[in-house]
């Protein structure tokens, strides 16, 4: 069994200066965190590592942005960070991935064609941010989790979310963790 931390949409330092501790302490105990984009600074990286291995991707903020770059400086190449990623967890493969539309928001075409687009190949489980919102949603033969933003849920400079997942062979249990004052 593999218990993974998810996290997305961190915004340091436009968020302020550093994850809040609360973050730290529900993400104890994993044994691997996945960031899913606009992190937008690689300490990031760096101080979660400090909690387990992390795995991440890019997400549209973290490229210099001229003219607000000392809140988007930007992420230099990394070898823990790649646009997407495609991970074997047990006996899951799971996509990583910034943004990724819920099927429902384009409806001319299938869950199949857009992880073809974006992946390559159809999975199991994809780990998305992008919208700030926290939701676990389930389709046949996939499963879509958005963490939320720890920082700014909903945009909201506030405590928000983080995700789990617990992946078992085949069996996945995800759930969202709101973080308390």
């Amino acid at each position: 069994m593999i218990r993974v931390g998810l996290i997305s949409d961190t915004h340091i330092p436009e968020a302020g200066p550093d994850l809040p501790a609360q973050v730290y302490y529900a993400l104890r105990g994993v044994d691997l965190i996945l960031h899913a984009g606009d992190m937008h600074v690689v300490d990031v990286l760096d101080w979660l590592e400090e909690v387990a291995p992390v795995i991440a991707v890019r997400g549209n903020g973290d490229y210099s942005t001229p003219g607000i770059d000392r809140l988007r400086p930007g992420v230099p190449d990394d070898p823990r960070v790649e646009d997407r990623q495609i991970l074997q967890l047990e006996e899951l493969r799971v996509g990583l991935i910034h943004g990724f539309p819920l099927p429902e928001e384009v409806p001319w075409t299938t869950l199949g064609d857009m992880m073809a687009f974006h992946f390559g190949e159809v999975l199991d489980i994809i780990v998305c941010g992008d919208t700030h919102l926290a939701r676990i949603d389930r389709y046949p033969g996939l499963l879509i989790v958005n963490s939320g933003s720890p920082t700014l849920p909903g945009q909201m400079r506030a405590l928000g979310t983080i995700g789990i997942l617990q992946i078992d062979g085949r069996h996945v249990e995800a759930s969202i963790v709101n973080l308390q004052e």
